[in-house]
């Protein structure tokens, strides 16, 4: 091959994805602009025909995309995956031409994402936040305190509680059906705080909520009295945060990163977190373990003798 067959062999592939396999414009412009910077990648350490591009190449490509250059800035793990898997179809695409002998970006893989630690906030932001929701003791300040209260108190998705019927409820038993992700349902504990805040709504507030015109078995209802939604039941947990001074952003899964967070810094098995919050996988959950590890660390720190220098 001559110069310049290693940039006619990227075009021959953007052809392919572009006529064979009908990719969007967009799309492959995406492709385009990865496969253009893995060229000068390539150029700059004197590689001209795909036969010469070898691993290490490809790898070396990872790294500069992660570190950045004069030219370019550090790409996050995301952009860098895609980057990857551009790189890696083209490289299979030329060995499937039979310009090159061996899939030399077979083996390289992407980084692994950064692991986010999932947010909780300590116990008594926790109750400020559920005092403030209750406070002004009005029809829908009960109903606030009572969603938020299952919030917190069983770990429920804020999808699974506006969606919670009143019958899925066994007040006497202490127990909540939760309908998850794909149907699946769960049973769960409700504790005393929980149950006591349902109960004031269910025989002060809802009562006065419920609509002459619509019928609906929703628990938590809106001033209308239809079932409350998704976004209004967000308003009434950053409102609560807010008038409780909780000086961080606070979502409905913040709640559910504590509950599960406080099961386990009070000695809950991590399986037993797993049903309580619906994971379908163990390893899901164990990502909560990581978080009291560091408070483990932290107490340790501060309470050992021979932690400190």
């Amino acid at each position: 091959m001559t110069e310049g067959d290693l940039e006619r062999a990227i075009l021959d592939y953007l052809a392919h994805l572009g006529v064979e396999r009908g990719l969007a414009d967009n799309t492959l412009s995406s492709y385009r602009r990865d496969l253009r910077r893995y060229l000068e990648h390539l150029g700059t350490i004197g590689r001209a025909v795909p036969a010469e591009v070898e691993e290490a190449d490809v790898q070396a490509f990872v790294a500069v995309l992660r570190t950045g250059d004069d030219d370019h800035p550090p790409l996050g793990p995301a952009s860098v995956a895609r980057h990857v898997v551009t790189v890696r179809g083209l490289h299979r695409f030329w060995l499937r031409e039979q310009l090159v002998m061996v899939d030399v970006a077979a083996e390289v893989r992407p980084p692994r994402p950064d692991q986010r630690l999932p947010k909780a906030l300590p116990l008594d932001q926790v109750e400020a936040i559920l005092e403030a929701a209750g406070a002004p003791g009005t029809t829908l300040a009960r109903r606030d305190r009572a969603l938020l209260e299952i919030l917190y108190g069983t770990g429920a998705r804020i999808s699974e509680a506006v969606g919670i019927d009143v019958d899925d409820l066994d007040r006497d038993e202490g127990a909540l059906l939760l309908r998850g992700k794909g149907g699946k349902q769960r049973i769960v504990p409700v504790g005393s705080y929980a149950l006591a805040a349902i109960e004031a709504y269910l025989t002060t507030s809802r009562p006065l909520l419920v609509s002459a015109t619509v019928s609906t078995p929703a628990l938590f209802l809106n001033a209308r009295g239809g079932r409350l939604s998704r976004q209004s039941a967000w308003t009434v947990l950053t409102r609560a945060a807010r008038q409780a001074g909780v000086g961080v952003d606070v979502s409905p899964h913040t709640l559910r990163h504590s509950f599960a967070t406080h099961l386990l810094d009070g000695g809950a098995d991590v399986r037993v977190v797993q049903e309580l919050l619906g994971h379908a996988s163990v390893t899901t959950t164990q990502i909560y373990t990581l978080v009291t590890v560091d408070r483990l660390r932290e107490v340790y720190a501060a309470a050992h003798p021979r932690a400190q220098r």
